[in-house]
């Protein structure tokens, strides 16, 4: 098991071709199934399934890929070190819509600008498996949106609070009220995140603590969407404050005076404490720190 063996498992496994695998890696095709099957035969378990012409990675593939890309980050580390330079190699994250959205272009921006030679790999998914996947090592750290909480294996380090705003259309009902409770609401169509988002479980929690049932509740996976349909009257929705800034500005929406609990949610970085940070990981955790805690 060589890193030109590990490369060529990782190229394949992230296109899922071996065809594209060969063109990215400048061999031939013959070359990268006969790697994949000496690699697979040094295992001792088939890294991928084969279904026609298309690629899948086994449950043992997708487990040998996190100790796969880790093994070749830290060797350009080394190689980096011994010729003097600092931080090079491949940062993976991961965080939710809104913070990609609305928090991250900036500092994105400036860690390109700052560390040339790290590779920044952003990997979808969703909410409620960030943590699982920090602790597995699939990602190097995420940077989440959640009610407080505690930890006794991940670093959980706040970085800013999140004031969570409830919205509707300008011309709705309570857009002139001096103040609203859960009350309210009662009958009321909400516009809501999916399942898993921390402010729609803070919120209705409020909701059905006040006996304040929602006329109708509607779900949307993007705050985008979320923010349009409140736009036209369709209802009034709970949001951070970092996505609607715009749009209170323009009058496109409003701020309902809330007068209920407030929704207490922020901003954490999260990293697993028991594996090694090489010095890209570090410097992009120490990057996301200064430019989004200076927000406190």
């Amino acid at each position: 098991m060589d890193t030109r063996t590990l490369l060529t498992f990782s190229t394949a496994a992230r296109t899922l071709s071996f065809t594209k695998a060969a063109a990215t890696l400048g061999y031939a095709q013959s070359s990268v199934t006969s790697q994949m099957k000496t690699l697979e035969e040094l295992l001792g378990y088939p890294l991928f399934n084969r279904v026609g012409n298309h690629l899948q990675l086994t449950e043992p593939g997708h487990r040998f890929l996190v100790y796969a890309e880790r093994i070749l980050a830290l060797t350009e580390e080394a190689m980096a070190a011994t010729e003097g330079e600092s931080e090079v190699g491949t940062v993976r994250f991961t965080a939710p819509e809104s913070i990609c959205t609305y928090l991250l272009p900036p500092v994105l921006k400036a860690f390109n600008a700052e560390f040339p030679k790290v590779r920044l790999q952003f990997v979808p998914g969703y909410a409620r498996d960030f943590k699982r996947l920090v602790l597995e090592g699939a990602i190097d750290c995420a940077i989440v949106l959640e009610e407080p909480f505690p930890s006794k294996t991940l670093a959980v380090e706040k970085l800013r609070d999140e004031e969570i705003l409830i919205l509707a259309a300008p011309t709705h009902r309570l857009a002139s009220a001096s103040g609203i409770t859960a009350q309210d609401l009662v009958g009321e169509a909400v516009l809501l995140k999916a399942l898993g988002c921390s402010y729609r479980n803070h919120f209705e929690r409020q909701l059905f603590a006040a006996g304040a049932h929602a006329g109708s509740g509607l779900e949307f996976q993007t705050v985008e969407t979320i923010k349009r349909c409140v736009e036209v009257g369709l209802g009034v929705a709970p949001l951070p404050r970092m996505a609607v800034e715009e749009d209170l500005r323009a009058g496109r929406i409003v701020s309902l005076p809330w007068k209920g609990e407030p929704i207490r949610i922020s901003t954490f970085l999260v990293w697993n404490p028991q594996r090694h940070l090489g010095s890209a990981e570090s410097a992009f955790l120490q990057h996301v720190r200064r430019m989004l805690s200076t927000s406190l």
